[in-house]
C-alpha cells in the first residue's frame, strides 16, 4: 500500500465528475438553509451523520472485499430519492472510468460490465480504493472528505463565500469525519458476516426532497 495512492484518489482534481454536484448545498442556499459559514457547517454535520455515514460504510466494506452487487442494491434501497439514486450512478460511472484508468483492476473491470450505466458511487470508490492497494479506512475516509468538501465548495460559487471560511468549516468538523470513519469501518467489516443489514442506513428526509425539487429547476447550477 501507498500512501500517495490516498492523496491521489482524494484530490479534488481527481476526474470523477464530482465539481459538478454541490450534495444539496445549491437547493438548501436557494431555501434559505445556508447563507454563510455557520449555516454551511450545520449542513455538513448533519449530511455528514447520515448520507455521509451510509455512503462510507458502504465504501468500506467494498474496500474490504464484499459483494459489490449486493453492496449496489443496499445502496439503491437507502436512497429513496430518485434523483439522488441518478446522481449515484453518474458519479459511480465517471468514477468508474477514472479508476479503471488509473488502477487497471479486474474487480472494477467486473463491477462495470455488470453495471454499464453506473454503480452507486461509494461502491465504486470502495473497490477502486482496493485496486489502488488501499485499506477499508482510506476509503472512508475518502468518503467522507467528499461529503463536506463537495457542498462547501459549491458553497464558495453559489454565495462567494469566502474560501478561507469554507476550510474553517471542514477544518471544524475534522474530529466528526473520524468518529463516522470509525463507525463507517467497524459497519464494513461486520457486513463479511452479516450481510448488507449490517450497514448504516441514516435518514435524511430534506436531503432527499430536496433532491426532488431541484431535480426540476430549469436551471441550476450543479447536477444535483
Amino acid at each position: 500500500m501507498t500512501r500517495a495512492a490516498l492523496l491521489v484518489l482524494a484530490d479534488g482534481r481527481f476526474p470523477a465528475g464530482g465539481h459538478a454536484h454541490s450534495g444539496g448545498a445549491e437547493a438548501a442556499v436557494k431555501a434559505g438553509r445556508i447563507t454563510g459559514a455557520a449555516g454551511l457547517e450545520e449542513f455538513c454535520r448533519g449530511r455528514l451523520h447520515t448520507a455521509g455515514v451510509v455512503s462510507a460504510g458502504l465504501a468500506a466494506a467494498a474496500a474490504l472485499g464484499a459483494d459489490p452487487v449486493e453492496l449496489d442494491g443496499a445502496a439503491d434501497a437507502r436512497t429513496p430519492s430518485a434523483a439522488l439514486r441518478v446522481a449515484a450512478r453518474k458519479l459511480g460511472r465517471q468514477l468508474m472510468r477514472a479508476a479503471r484508468a488509473t488502477w487497471p483492476s479486474g474487480e472494477l473491470d467486473a463491477l462495470a460490465g455488470q453495471f454499464p450505466k453506473g454503480a452507486h458511487q461509494p461502491v465504486v470508490l470502495g473497490l477502486a480504493a482496493r485496486a489502488a492497494g488501499l485499506g477499508a479506512e482510506d476509503a472512508a475516509y475518502c468518503s467522507v472528505y467528499e461529503c463536506v468538501s463537495g457542498p462547501a465548495t459549491a458553497t464558495v460559487r453559489l454565495l462567494s463565500l469566502d474560501p478561507f471560511d469554507a476550510t474553517g468549516v471542514m477544518a471544524r468538523l475534522a474530529p466528526e469525519m473520524d468518529l463516522v470513519v470509525r463507525r463507517a469501518v467497524e459497519a464494513g467489516r461486520r457486513v463479511l458476516d452479516e450481510g448488507v443489514d449490517a450497514l448504516p442506513a441514516g435518514s435524511a428526509p430534506l436531503l432527499e426532497i430536496s433532491a426532488e425539487v431541484h431535480a426540476g429547476w430549469p436551471v441550476r447550477l450543479f447536477a444535483s
